[in-house]
């Protein structure tokens, strides 16, 4: 993904005066965890005549991860650098939703028709795999999967060296971060059943035995010593050496019931996304069997449709994922359907999402999940990874994102990923239209608990950069939105 440098408007630059003010919160933490990071751009030594550089965007349900990604994209890094550092970094600061014993699915888009999907954007999907014998031990867990979408993405799209992304959030664990209010709100939701566990315990709570809150220091050294096996010896070591076998021998000691031909059989894959027009736009979303995807594009074809009808389209999202569940036709199929009976799902399980932006348009938009807030609540002994709940054990979430193009001109529009529960899919396609219905990404209003994380470049990407924007929806609720210049390049380079 070529770096493309561009001047951006002055009140680009005031947002970014504006990201600077919370920055030096964070300051102290960063330069230590990002200590070794370098060789990009960002490191270039300035002239006197500096250039404001437009390095793309980041939305992140996380503050400190979403700036891991953005002095990822500061560094040189493209879309997916940012992506996998930022999941990578979740793992750490939001394990309760996004850790190494999870998985998801992303769709990654690149202009250049020499890109992997052609210039289109392709589907990479490492959702939470059930052991091959079914579900075994007493709090069965999922296969861990985050690591290999990561590292699948990574191959595919990715610039830095990826033992620099997964550096990141080893530092984070090991050096310890303040608990977000994102996390504090997660584990005094399971406090009780999550403290019941002596490694989760450890992790969780404080000094005195109670949950970690806002802002108190959280140190995950087992984590950190997995993520330093991972970086140093890959993806091998990690679903087929010395490391999986630890680490399934762990998870069964925590009830789990993994081998080590679990880790070795379960693989990501590649799909083709679903597409739909809207007007100029092509917008593609995540393939069944992530079927958040799948939701949200009858939704969004609802709201093309009637924009009006809010209720129309989360019931239309609600029933197609429902048939789809219900088995015996395909994903295509159910979304051609007319005249889908109503139906409902069940109370879904957590998920997050985030979402980032390079400055030649290449984006990457994934939703993450544990399966379950904090999974089994049941972290493997000397590994530090929490273990996702298992598939069949409970329903599953709603995984749902979407990437808007322009294909005539190869050019990136839009980027949304959603969460929220069952409020997902129609976040996910509120969020879309929102972004695509003006040239300035504007307040998105989303029914409760749905989130949506929305990139927009209302005159494309490569295009006018000052038009470019990012909100993490409802606004005022946390998260990370960043979209503008970060550093300076030589005149003249």
């Amino acid at each position: 993904m070529a770096h493309v440098r561009s001047r951006v408007s002055a009140a680009a630059a005031r947002s970014v005066g504006n990201v600077r003010i919370w920055r030096l919160c964070f300051s102290l933490l960063l330069s230590v965890a990002l200590a070794g990071c370098g060789g990009g751009p960002g490191n270039q030594a300035a002239s006197s005549h500096p250039i404001p550089v437009y390095i793309g965007a980041v939305v992140s349900p996380e503050l400190i991860a979403g700036e891991v990604a953005r002095e990822i994209l500061a560094e040189g890094g493209d879309a997916a650098d940012a992506a996998v550092a930022l999941g990578f970094a979740l793992a750490v600061s939001l394990p309760s939703r996004a850790g190494l014993g999870g998985g998801g699915a992303c769709l990654a888009y690149e202009p250049s028709s020499d890109a992997p999907g052609s210039g289109r954007p392709e589907a990479i999907l490492f959702l939470p795999t059930a052991p091959a014998g079914g579900p075994g031990g007493d709090r069965p867990a999922s296969v861990p999967m985050l690591a290999r979408g990561l590292y699948l993405l990574h191959a595919r799209y990715g610039r830095l060296p990826i033992d620099q992304l997964v550096g990141v959030a080893q530092k984070m664990a090991r050096l310890g971060i303040h608990v977000s209010p994102q996390l504090a709100e997660d584990i005094a939701a399971v406090a009780g059943p999550l403290l019941a566990d002596p490694a989760a315990r450890a992790v969780f709570a404080g000094p005195s035995g109670a949950p970690l809150a806002t802002g108190e220091g959280l140190f995950q050294p087992d984590l950190a010593n997995t993520l330093s096996e991972l970086r140093t010896n890959g993806l091998t070591d990690f679903y087929q050496g010395p490391l999986a076998q630890r680490l399934a021998e762990a998870a069964t000691a925590a009830g789990g019931g993994l081998t080590e031909a679990d880790f070795l059989r379960s693989v990501p894959s590649i799909a083709s996304p679903i597409e739909l027009r809207a007007g100029i736009n092509r917008i593609a979303f995540l393939p069944a069997p992530a079927d958040g995807g799948l939701a949200a594009a009858a939704a969004f074809a609802d709201l093309q449709a009637n924009p009006a009808d809010l209720a129309g389209a989360a019931a239309r999202a609600l029933a197609v994922a429902a048939r789809w569940r219900a088995g015996g036709v395909s994903g295509e199929a159910v979304l051609a359907a007319k005249n889908l009976p109503p139906a409902s799902l069940p109370p879904l399980p957590a998920s997050t999402a985030f979402a980032t932006l390079d400055s030649s348009g290449g984006a990457v938009a994934c939703a993450v999940t544990m399966n379950n807030l904090f999974g089994t609540g049941r972290i493997a002994p000397g590994t530090g990874i929490l273990l996702a709940a298992a598939p069949g054990t409970g329903p599953l979430p709603l995984l749902p994102a979407a990437i808007a193009w322009n294909n005539n001109i190869h050019a990136f529009r839009a980027a949304v990923a959603g969460s929220g529960q069952n409020e997902a899919a129609i976040a996910t396609a509120l969020g879309m239209a929102g972004a695509l219905s003006s040239k300035m990404l504007g307040p998105v209003q989303l029914p409760q608990p749905g989130r949506a994380q929305v990139i927009s470049c209302g005159r494309f990407l490569p295009g006018n950069a000052a038009a470019c924007g990012a909100a993490t929806f409802p606004l005022n609720t946390g998260g990370f939105a960043f979209s503008g210049v970060s550093g300076t390049v030589a005149a003249g380079k």
